[in-house]
């Protein structure tokens, strides 16, 4: 995959009581060179306590990476590859945007991923992820930290 179609870089955005953001411009650059959708699909991420996001087309790596993964643990714990196929395919929801990058982040997906008044995203390769910066805060992950230190630093906001 060239770089262009890889989502790289992070950035702040307010979330409205609605649950109205705007999805950042580095992130709708990389899904309209992927897709002719103006939609990204978010789900839980498989590990971390944020949300997950990709292109409609990016799918069809997710089955492949999951069918890989079946056939390794072939036999040795069926239900992890069911418990796996539904996060990754049944627990999503594909969220359109407007032309300004508006979206409305459904509710769920703002409660499981524990969105509340700021989202923080940021571009990790063939996916984004979208985290409660305050989350990022309290990570084990010293670079997360310091990045989302930064982003509310950047934009006024007391830690």
């Amino acid at each position: 995959m060239d770089l262009e179609h890889l989502f790289n870089g992070s950035a702040l955005s307010a979330v409205d009581a609605k649950g109205r953001l705007s999805v950042p411009s580095f992130i709708r650059g990389v899904v309209e060179r992927r897709s002719d959708a103006k939609a990204i699909v978010i789900g839980m991420h498989e590990v971390s306590p944020c949300l997950n996001a990709y292109d409609r087309g990016y799918a069809k790596n997710l089955f492949a990476e999951n069918e890989r993964r079946r056939l390794i643990e072939e036999g040795s714990d069926p239900a992890a590859h069911h418990a796996r196929a539904r996060r990754t395919f049944g627990l999503t929801e594909e969220v359109p945007y407007d032309t300004s990058g508006r979206i409305i982040l459904p509710a769920m997906m703002r409660r499981k991923g524990q969105i509340e008044d700021l989202a923080l995203f940021l571009g990790v390769g063939g996916t984004f992820e979208i985290w409660n910066p305050r989350l990022a805060l309290d990570s084990g992950d010293a670079d997360l930290r310091d990045l989302a230190a930064w982003r509310l630093e950047e934009k006024g906001i007391a830690l």
